[in-house]
């Protein structure tokens, strides 16, 4: 993300807020608020089911069908190399490696405490942006990752990061919100030219194709599933990865990456709630302290010293 003055204002002078949302943005972000947390619930539902790639695999086929099916009647636009290459990296991390990670972690750790982990994905957005597009990284930013990064420590204290089993999800949950930050911020600048459909269309191609290694484990795994397990798989493939992905494009497409990375901290608290309704799950103690760590360090990184700014993505 490249942040600019906004036009017709004068350097340092005091700078309006950024414009209302449209209506079709604002439910294109709470579809998929829901749609991404419910996945958190239904991959902890299905999981002793199926194993974290064949899982992926089935729900990036079942996505991909999908949104082939959205994407008659619309346009094609030829990517350019360049464009290639951003779509290739974000399919293979945030579609591919996430998918895989967030799945192994929730083995092992219950879907709030991941939920938890995950969420700290948009400072690290931040902080990829300030590296590799060149933004800089200002002081509450670098605090705000320290505190959250406390979190992840407390939480991983919690869930017993020294033994080998729920110490192991805290890591791939760390990926999986790693892989998520490297996905958006390649997402972006492809988003400037290329229709929303296409974008969320190849990257999940592109999972897909990543994980035909996990064809054999899948095969085994749809052999025993029961299929309520089965149906799980296919929601989502088709609302949290189709639908939500979709709209998040869509979102994207129309404002900047922070803001609406922004908007991702509620899913955490959904999933806690989700997950205590469904699992009668609760995250340790300590668990929800790290939680609410990482949310502050990640509101502390939102903090500006100057006067704000309209951020656009690069």
């Amino acid at each position: 993300m490249t942040t600019i003055p906004t036009p017709g204002v004068k350097p340092g002078a005091p700078q309006l807020s950024a414009p209302r949302l449209s209506t079709s943005v604002l439910i294109a972000i709470v579809v998929t608020l829901l749609a991404w947390s419910s996945a958190f619930i239904v991959i902890r539902g299905v999981a002793p089911h199926f194993a974290g790639g064949s899982l992926a695999f089935a729900r990036l086929l079942v996505g991909t069908v999908v949104l082939s099916l959205l994407l008659i009647g619309h346009r094609w636009v030829r990517p350019t190399v360049r464009e290639w290459v951003l779509i290739v990296v974000f399919g293979l991390s945030w579609f591919a490696a996430y998918n895989v990670a967030l799945n192994i972690s929730e083995q092992s750790l219950d879907a709030g405490t991941t939920a938890m982990i995950v969420g700290i994905g948009p400072v690290l957005i931040a902080l990829g942006a300030g590296v590799f597009l060149g933004d800089g990284i200002p002081r509450w930013l670098a605090i705000g990752a320290g505190i959250a990064f406390l979190g992840v420590v407390l939480i991983g204290i919690s869930s017993g990061i020294t033994r080998i089993g729920d110490g192991a999800g805290v890591i791939w949950a760390i990926v999986a919100a790693v892989t998520y930050a490297i996905g958006v911020i390649c997402q972006k600048p492809v988003l400037r030219r290329l229709p929303n459909r296409q974008v969320t269309f190849l990257g999940c191609a592109v999972g897909a194709v990543a994980c035909l290694p996990f064809t054999g484990g899948l095969i085994h795994d749809l052999s025993r599933a029961p299929v309520t397990s089965i149906l799980g798989a296919v929601y989502l493939g088709v609302v949290p990865t189709a639908i939500a992905f979709s709209t998040w494009a869509y979102a994207l497409s129309k404002m900047s990456a922070g803001p609406l990375a922004v908007t991702t901290y509620i899913v955490p608290t959904l999933v806690v709630v989700e997950a205590l309704l469904f699992f009668r799950e609760v995250p340790a103690p300590l668990a929800i302290v790290g939680g609410v760590v990482c949310l502050v360090g990640v509101a502390v990184s939102r903090r500006r010293s100057r006067a704000p700014r309209t951020t656009i993505g690069s």
